[in-house]
């Protein structure tokens, strides 16, 4: 069976894991950088982002604390705003923009940005495909059964198609996030600088998960292939 006892494609995997590797590398190093640089205006996480859901108009946001480092999140089905330990109470330019960002989503959720909305929509789907792609993609490639090895690319698919509407959500909350710290002078303008390259460098482990995922269905289509050589 193709790549059963050897699978050259398994390079797809290695490149897309270094660049993964690399992306998280950066976005550490860049608010770890940054997570030392104290905010002139003196904001804690927490208090600019309720300074920016106040100035954006949104009051039925609650701001939460939540265990862990960069594990921010907004849950737009709770409208919670959750912030790491490293973001909360700290008073830092990595933890301000982090939390401006997170207020971005809130704001994505407030106006009903249309890509959010989409990736809500694809939420169940994308994690039907990332739980049972692989399985069904395998046991195609056990039983030698072609519906099941295009069901499998068709579910991981979704999966990709999931992470390739998550660009625009965060790429635009990051935008909104500027805008307004510049705009209402939460931060300064060097300060804005460090800002931008921490959203950047966050920005960029999506962009390497999506590219990885994309080389990963790549190795799918090349496998179901190699398979419907050997029938």
């Amino acid at each position: 069976m193709y790549g059963w006892y050897y699978d050259p494609t398994f390079i797809l995997v290695f490149a897309g894991l270094i660049l993964t590797l690399i992306a998280s590398a950066g976005v550490k190093s860049t608010f770890s950088r940054y997570s030392r640089v104290r905010c002139m205006a003196g904001y804690t996480g927490a208090q600019a982002a309720q300074e920016v859901l106040r100035i954006s108009g949104i009051y039925d946001v609650r701001i939460e604390r939540v265990a862990g480092e960069l594990t921010d999140h907004y849950d737009p089905r709770a409208k919670v705003l959750r912030l790491s330990d490293s973001t909360y109470g700290s008073n830092s330019v990595a933890a301000v923009c982090v939390a401006a960002h997170e207020c971005g989503h809130a704001i994505q959720h407030q106006k009903g940005y249309g890509p959010l909305v989409l990736r809500s929509t694809l939420v169940p789907a994308a994690n039907i495909g990332s739980s049972l792609s692989w399985p069904i993609f395998v046991a195609g490639l056990i039983f030698s059964m072609r519906p099941l090895l295009m069901l499998g690319i068709l579910l991981f698919g979704l999966a990709v198609i999931f992470q390739l509407v998550t660009l625009p959500v965060e790429f635009n909350a990051s935008s909104r996030a500027i805008r307004i710290l510049e705009g209402n002078g939460m931060l300064g303008e060097s300060e804005i600088t460090g800002a931008k390259k921490v959203l950047r460098a966050a920005a960029m482990t999506y962009v390497a998960s999506l590219a990885s995922s994309i080389l990963q269905l790549l190795r799918l289509v090349i496998l179901a292939g190699g398979n419907r050589r050997d029938d």
